[in-house]
């Protein structure tokens, strides 16, 4: 249950945060108001709670996770969504489950079936597809939405990242600890790449309604989908995590047809094919063999 809202939260957020950027808030400036929220939401609420010490020896997963989990993550999907469209970042982001297992094979040593190494080749040719808008791959960085949408492919590998990363954290902290470290070790990452972009921000001339999407990315997106989905991590693996996913594209596309900030295309339609057939296969397939 927990997995699901959160996609439901991440679904409606490619929109919301699309309306908010660029006109109003640059990305890197978001994303630093997105944290910085954050982590002070996670630290009020900390303070009723009983705290854990971080040992020494976990501190450095602690950086990582905050690197790759917040920073690089974040800074990498709002650059993306900023110049490519909601439903495009959708189904890129599709390809994470197909990333955590190819980590998970590199540095875990899970093993990689045929039907799993078929499913990462078809999952990654429709990523590769989607970016190059069905033309060329050498056009890639010629338009604003392809370049967008590598920068998405790029978040949804760090995503990947952090879920490997954080997992082993799990059995020695609780859910709480762990996220309330990582996203103010993230905001040091942060706040160099974005404090640039903070005098631009005109929050005089924001209409009311922009404040109430800025907030639904801090407490929503942010607060609680990172506290949902670290708590999933405590009784779930990191590839089950990454399967719901899948649920973001169509969130994503009912909330942008709703909302007029986006259309699909057969371009997309086509990719995610190839990604969910990819994702298939590498998920599932071998555990309906097995049941």
């Amino acid at each position: 249950m927990a997995l699901i809202a959160v996609a439901l939260i991440y679904g409606l957020n490619y929109s919301i945060a699309k309306d908010v950027m660029p006109e109003f808030v640059q990305p890197r400036a978001f994303i630093l108001l997105r944290v910085s929220g954050a982590v002070l939401l996670f630290f009020a609420l900390g303070l009723g709670m009983e705290s854990e010490r971080i040992a020494p020896k976990h501190w450095p997963r602690i950086i990582a996770a905050g690197f790759f989990g917040v920073a690089a993550n974040q800074l990498l999907f709002f650059e993306g969504l900023n110049i490519t469209t909601p439903i495009s970042a959708a189904v890129i982001m599709t390809t994470n489950p197909i990333m955590v297992l190819s980590l998970s094979a590199i540095f875990l040593k899970v093993p990689l079936t045929w039907p799993r190494i078929i499913g990462i080749a078809l999952g990654l040719s429709g990523a590769l597809y989607l970016i190059s808008q069905g033309g060329s791959l050498g056009q890639v960085f010629e338009t604003g939405e392809s370049l967008g949408n590598v920068l998405v492919m790029l978040n949804a590998l760090s995503y990947a990242s952090y879920l490997v990363v954080v997992k082993p954290l799990m059995s020695s902290y609780k859910p709480f600890t762990v996220i309330k470290w990582v996203f103010l070790a993230g905001l040091f990452f942060v706040i160099p790449f974005a404090i640039g972009q903070m005098p631009s921000i005109d929050w005089e001339a924001m209409p009311s309604k922009i404040y109430w999407e800025i907030a639904f990315v801090i407490i929503g997106t942010t607060f609680f989908a990172y506290l949902l989905n670290i708590y999933a991590l405590k009784t779930v693996s990191s590839t089950t995590v990454s399967f719901y996913i899948y649920l973001q594209p169509l969130v994503a596309t009912g909330a942008a047809l709703i909302l007029g900030s986006d259309r699909p295309e057969w371009h997309m339609l086509i990719s995610a094919l190839l990604i969910f057939l990819g994702v298939y296969l590498v998920s599932f397939y071998r555990r309906k063999n097995l049941q």
